[in-house]
């Protein structure tokens, strides 16, 4: 709106630019300090993965899990083949063969079982 104010800002001061030009700023980042118990904020390295033992339910199934962890479907087939296998899938078989820890598919083992459908047989009436 007022021309002499904006001919103010773009006028160029020779004598502030040669002040600017002995200006010398140096920066340093403060020396990081690492907290107690304080990791679980930092980002974690890449998980190491693994491809999932897809059997005849692979099409539901993902591909790769993390190491140390099963699939949905990878669960129940272990559980399935040591309840029928129960000498072949032993825990310690399991446990190389899954990638996981001994102790979790002791755990696992003894407090997941896959569930099991039984027909019972119809009674039959006499009809009256």
């Amino acid at each position: 709106d007022h021309p002499e104010i904006q001919e103010e800002i773009y006028r160029k001061d020779d004598r502030l630019i040669t002040l600017l030009k002995d200006v010398y700023v140096e920066s340093r980042d403060p020396p990081v300090q690492v907290k107690v118990g304080g990791g679980e904020h930092l980002p974690c390295k890449q998980e190491e993965k693994r491809l999932t033992k897809l059997g005849n339910l692979g099409d539901l199934d993902v591909e790769k899990v993390p190491k140390g962890k099963i699939s949905i479907v990878e669960a129940l087939t272990l559980l399935n083949n040591h309840k029928l296998h129960p000498q072949i899938w032993t825990a310690e078989k399991i446990a190389v063969e899954y990638s996981l820890e001994l102790k979790e598919v002791n755990s696992l083992l003894e407090f997941f079982m896959p569930f099991a459908v039984q027909e019972f047989p119809k009674e039959t009436k006499k009809a009256i």
